[in-house]
């Protein structure tokens, strides 16, 4: 490998088509021309001594050695993001970036956390990206964030989880329903009522399904949507009954009423998750520090489940044995 043709610009070239998998949109984002960043991707390969992609069914993909050189490139840029906070730290100002992707039901959780962070650290930028659970995965595995919130973390060598919130699911109906004022109701009954679900690979979604699966149990009818916020105005309409995040239903609702589920009791819990072979921000390492010690604070205490300890133990000391 000839490293002194390898320039920083070729590796921001390089990581964008990584990410975007397309060397038009890396010309746009650039401000280059395709002609331009083929050309530089060429003179990284020859650089390299390896092939960096392929074309697979029209669609570009990353080889073996373009993922390596990709995952080194993470780590470097990383550590030159962190030179850059600590100058600006000099120069009497708190600096930093925490890149957090969680899935859709976060959204109603992590902002009781980040909104009095933000503003004890108001230097600190705070970009968020709010997806599906496949979409979170993916970028999860292209270890694009410092930290991912799941109900359901991936069971990866790389990835370190540590819970912080019980994520209790409930079912609702809506207020006229047969089933609303209902005692003692079965989830044998529930089956035979138009179900409205996510869609297929959502946390909410597996737990339930897992549940009727080892029951032995099948839905007679349901319907698939995008959104918890969807799904809420559709059992309010009347159009079927949900199981939903106990943390989305607002305190104050008329539309719908949680149903008295007797022989059910479904739960998992939230997890931060980090990867264990990036580098993670000093913005980073103080967010899980800060809600190690402010969990019960601003989400309550009677769903916290605060192992972040152990989270934050094993990040002081990756941080000891390779420093800052």
């Amino acid at each position: 490998m000839d490293l002194k043709h390898i320039s920083f610009r070729l590796l921001e070239v390089f990581m964008s088509v990584v990410k975007t998998s397309s060397v038009s949109e890396t010309a746009r984002r650039l401000h280059l021309t395709q002609p331009t960043v083929s050309l530089q991707i060429k003179r990284l390969q020859e650089s390299i001594g390896e092939p960096l992609f392929f074309m697979k069914q029209q669609k570009l993909q990353i080889t073996e050695a373009g993922l390596a050189l990709f995952r080194t490139c993470q780590q470097v840029f990383g550590h030159f993001e962190d030179y850059q906070d600590f100058l600006a730290e000099l120069r009497g100002g708190e600096r930093g970036r925490c890149k957090i992707a969680m899935v859709n039901t976060a959204q109603y959780i992590l902002p009781k956390l980040l909104g009095p962070y933000s503003n004890l650290h108001p230097h600190v930028e705070l970009p968020l990206e709010i997806g599906n659970r496949a979409e979170v995965l993916s970028r999860f595995e292209r270890g694009e964030d410092d930290i991912y919130v799941f109900s359901h973390p991936p069971t990866l060598e790389h990835a370190q989880a540590a819970r912080f919130l019980q994520n209790p699911l409930e079912f609702i109906a809506p207020y006229d329903h047969p089933l609303a004022n209902a005692e003692h109701i079965t989830l044998a009954e529930l089956t035979k009522q138009r179900f409205l679900l996510r869609e297929p690979g959502s946390a909410t979604r597996m737990l339930f399904e897992s549940e009727l699966q080892a029951r032995g149990l099948v839905l007679s009818n349901s319907v698939q949507m995008t959104s918890n916020e969807a799904i809420r105005v559709a059992v309010g309409s009347g159009m079927g009954v949900a199981v939903l995040s106990r943390h989305v239903l607002p305190s104050h609702n008329t539309d719908f009423i949680v149903l008295n589920v007797k022989d059910v009791c479904l739960a998992s819990h939230w997890y931060f998750v980090v990867r264990t072979d990036r580098h993670i921000s000093h913005a980073a390492r103080s967010f899980l520090s800060f809600a190690e010690h402010n969990l019960e604070s601003y989400l309550g205490s009677q769903w916290v489940r605060n192992e972040l300890h152990t989270l934050n133990s094993s990040l002081n000391d990756k941080q000891g044995r390779f420093g800052s």
